[in-house]
């Protein structure tokens, strides 16, 4: 009895982790597909310098993504201060989903170049 109660236990335990796994899961996409989706996503993309210049509204930080892929454009509004090193990014990552408006996002991942790649370059 004590076998089964303890293999009984270990399945529900698997499950649940395997469930709760799959929940936190944020998938890349594009900002296409960013729009169509009722989850967090999270959009890859290159500050839009044809928008109006990154500015705050409120509590939010606000500026354009560019996905470097398809050319279409999205408002970002992040929920925080702007990142320190946010005018030297190369690539942004906003997490979040799309609101109506804009993309309302939790998170954002700076992705600066590296001082190193260029030596890497060279040898």
């Amino acid at each position: 009895m004590r076998k089964y109660l303890l293999i009984t236990l270990i399945v529900i335990f698997g499950v649940y982790a395997l469930w709760s796994l799959t929940d936190s899961v944020t998938p890349y996409v594009g900002i296409k597909e960013a729009r169509q989706s009722a989850k967090n996503v999270q959009v890859k993309g290159l500050l839009d310098k044809t928008a109006p210049a990154p500015h705050v509204e409120g509590k939010d930080f606000v500026f354009s993504l560019l996905d470097e892929e398809t050319g279409e454009t999205m408002p970002v509004r992040y929920h925080g201060v702007k990142p320190d090193q946010f005018d030297e990014a190369y690539h942004i990552v906003a997490i979040g989903k799309w609101d109506g408006s804009a993309f309302s996002a939790d998170k954002l991942l700076i992705k600066c170049p590296s001082k190193y790649e260029g030596a890497r370059a060279a040898n």
